[in-house]
């Protein structure tokens, strides 16, 4: 092997001869694996293998309905199914330690969490468990100014996909991130930018969907409207729904 000329690049005949009479030639298409991919807003961390407790999921669910037939709201509403995941992993008993699940800020642990820290406190103590000592709190810094950034510029109304330019992030990575505020229970007011892309009869139809929805996953959503709405449409009036209706 000619190890001084290792990782040199040269030009072979064979080279030469395509560069003085190029012909086409086929190749594979790189394939993109995109994990982010998936409509879903939250995921539970459960790390070293470790599950939810289904009995107290099963418990947590009846509590969500319950308390949704009570509001006259879809269940998502008050919590997704990861974040109840997650309270069934961690047992919060307090709204401070609630407000650490995924998926729950201050807003909604306040707004909708007194009635499951105190079910999930009985729980523990009937069942004398054992609570994971590991609530993480949840970071600050760099998310929470990017947060703070597009709270203030969506309060001066300025349009959405400037201020993801801004902050050098593509559409759709932005719409993740106000998903991620309104699911934590932060308003936003997107009203001035939907009401550009959708008239009141679209506004109304799709509030009504997800009012009487079970789910909030966009792609049933597709499904129901058969192409009438794209994907960055619904999840941009999901957005409008969930902030107020749920925040």
């Amino acid at each position: 092997k000619d190890i001084e000329t290792y990782g040199v690049l040269r030009l072979s005949d064979a080279g030469r001869a395509f560069i003085k009479a190029p012909t086409s030639f086929m190749m594979t298409e790189d394939h993109v694996f995109d994990v982010d991919d998936d409509d879903s807003i939250i995921t539970a961390s459960k790390g070293d293998g470790a599950v939810a407790d289904e009995q107290l999921m099963s418990m947590l669910k009846d509590l969500r309905k319950r308390n949704a037939k009570k509001l006259g709201v879809p269940p998502f509403v008050i919590f997704q199914d990861p974040s109840l995941e997650d309270m069934a992993l961690k047992y919060p008993m307090t709204l401070d330690e609630l407000s650490n699940v995924h998926g729950v800020g201050d807003g909604k642990a306040k707004k909708y969490g007194k009635d499951f820290v105190a079910l999930i406190a009985r729980y523990v103590e009937e069942n004398d468990i054992d609570r994971p000592d590991d609530f993480v709190v949840k970071t600050t810094g760099s998310n929470s100014s990017l947060k703070l950034y597009i709270i203030q510029n969506i309060d001066r109304k300025l349009p959405l996909d400037d201020i993801a330019k801004a902050k050098g992030m593509k559409m759709k990575e932005f719409i993740k991130e106000l998903e991620a505020i309104v699911y934590s229970g932060t308003k936003l007011n997107i009203n001035y930018w939907i009401d550009d892309i959708l008239d009141e009869d679209q506004q109304e139809e799709i509030h009504d969907y997800f009012m009487d929805s079970k789910t909030d996953k966009i792609d049933d959503a597709i499904k129901e409207f058969d192409g009438d709405y794209d994907d960055e449409e619904l999840r941009l009036y999901r957005i409008k729904f969930i902030s107020e209706v749920a925040n």
